[in-house]
């Protein structure tokens, strides 16, 4: 990002963690790309913002509309310094519910496929330039199954080994691929949660932690530090502990979708 003023596409950008993050770059006088569903929100956002912005009322389940996305921005601003895939959403669920099984659907094609959507129209001018950053938003939630949150979980699971895989597969291209999985942030998609949520973090404070790992090409940040260790927890803990410790715990509300 030296020499010219950094270049940034990011998806999920109306509201909550997006927003912030485009507060965060604007504020480094950032040329953006800004892609969500809510048009009339990204549109107010944007006027917001000091800066170059270009804004993209678009679903990221729309494959299409992150091409024509995607080459638009290449073409007014040039090839982006840093993509973020943040667009994601979160409801409970219950997988014996058959008004759930839509949920289960549209919790993957935005978490997971709508991440393949974001790279995908990038990778190919980002490998040409021998540079770049390539940063998915994934969740501590991915880490294990959380009750009421199967879809969700799984979902967050899935961008987690997804994006090891394309760091793999980006090895030695110049381009960096950074993996972050939040703990609790301050977002309407949290505030709904009638649950304790340790260690929250306000989405302005979560995107400064986020943009610091992101310009130190991190592969993989926990963020806030002390979730990592909690991360670290879970992963080496025994089902049967894991099991009784969490069949209490606090759940999602179902029937709602971000």
């Amino acid at each position: 990002m030296r020499g010219h003023a950094p270049r940034i596409f990011l998806t999920g950008a109306s509201s909550g963690l997006g927003a912030a993050l485009a507060r965060y770059y604007a504020a480094q006088g950032a040329t953006l790309g800004l892609l969500a569903r809510r048009g009339g929100e990204l549109a107010a956002l944007a006027g917001q913002l000091d800066g170059s912005q270009f804004v993209y009322p678009a679903d990221v389940t729309d494959a299409a509309a992150l091409q024509a996305a995607a080459a638009d921005f290449v073409q007014r601003a040039g090839t982006p310094d840093v993509v973020i895939a943040n667009a994601g959403i979160s409801v409970g669920t219950l997988t014996e519910e058959i008004d759930d099984l839509a949920a289960f659907a549209r919790v993957f094609a935005v978490n997971v496929l709508g991440m393949v959507n974001t790279f995908h129209p990038f990778v190919t001018a980002m490998r040409e330039a021998r540079r770049g950053r390539l940063v998915g938003i994934a969740s501590v939630a991915g880490i294990r199954g959380l009750p009421g949150a199967g879809a969700y979980s799984a979902s967050k699971a899935a961008a987690i080994a997804y994006l090891e895989a394309l760091r793999v597969e980006l090895h030695g291209s110049g381009v960096r691929v950074v993996t972050v999985a939040p703990g609790y942030i301050v977002t309407p998609m949290t505030a709904v949660n009638d649950y304790a949520m340790p260690f929250l973090l306000s989405a302005e404070e979560a995107a400064r932690r986020i943009g610091r790992a992101i310009d130190r090409g991190s592969s993989y940040a926990v963020v806030p530090w002390q979730m990592a260790i909690v991360a670290k927890l879970l992963r080496v803990m025994p089902n049967a502990l894991f099991d009784r410790f969490f069949v209490r715990a606090g759940r999602k509300p179902r029937n709602l979708i971000y």
